[in-house]
C-alpha cells in the first residue's frame, strides 16, 4: 500500500515535470520515524523504501536529503509526508526571488508567501533552513534546487509542489522574473 502511494505520487511529479530523471524524493512519518525514497532512485517506480528513526539514524540508502525531511518532521507536528522535488521555473524564481510572492488565486489561496532559503543539497544549514521555514508554511524553495513541501499525505504535498510551479508560470507569463528573460 505505502509503495502504491509513493508511486502514484512519483508518476504525477514526474509527468508534469516537476521532476526529472531520479532528482527529488519523498517521505511519510510512520511510527518510530519516516519512510523516504532511495538515494538515486526514480519517483514514478516502485521501489523499496528506506527507514529512519526520529532519533536521526537512518537505513543505509536513504536518500541523501533525509537530513531535510528529519529535521522539517522534528519542526512541524502537522506534516505527515514531505515531497521535494526540481520544478524548472520554481527553481528559476528561487535565482531571483528571496521570497515569492503568487499573483494567482490558487496560489494566494494555497500558499500565500512561498520563502526561499540557502544552502547546499545534503547539508545541515539546508535541513535547518528548510524545517525553520516549514514551521510557519507549508511550502519552500531552497535557493537554486527545489521545493520543499509538506502535507497531512504525499497527494497534499504534491498539490503544492504543483502550485509552486502554477504559481512561478504566472509569475513568468506576467514579465518574467524582475524582467529576466529566462
Amino acid at each position: 500500500m505505502q509503495n502504491k502511494e509513493f508511486e502514484l505520487t512519483g508518476r504525477r511529479l514526474f509527468n508534469e515535470g516537476l521532476v526529472a530523471g531520479n532528482f527529488g524524493n519523498m517521505s511519510v512519518r510512520v511510527r518510530g520515524g519516516f519512510l523516504i525514497t532511495s538515494s538515486g532512485s526514480f519517483l514514478d517506480e516502485e521501489e523499496s523504501l528506506k527507514f529512519v528513526t526520529m532519533e536521526g539514524i537512518p537505513e543505509d540508502g536513504a536518500s541523501s536529503e533525509w537530513r531535510v525531511h528529519y529535521r522539517a518532521y522534528l519542526a512541524c507536528d502537522d506534516a505527515e509526508a514531505i515531497v521535494h522535488a526540481h520544478p524548472p521555473l520554481s527553481v528559476a524564481a528561487s535565482l531571483v526571488y528571496d521570497e515569492i510572492i503568487p499573483e494567482d488565486s490558487e496560489g494566494k489561496m494555497l500558499c500565500p508567501v512561498i520563502p526561499v532559503v540557502d544552502g547546499e543539497p545534503g547539508t545541515d544549514e539546508l535541513a535547518e533552513n528548510v524545517a525553520k521555514a516549514l514551521a510557519s508554511n507549508p511550502l519552500v524553495v531552497a535557493k537554486g534546487h527545489g521545493t520543499f513541501a509538506k502535507g497531512k499525505d504525499l497527494k497534499e504535498a504534491y498539490l503544492l509542489t504543483s502550485t509552486a510551479e502554477h504559481c512561478c508560470k504566472i509569475l513568468y507569463y506576467l514579465g518574467g522574473f524582475g524582467g529576466c528573460n529566462l
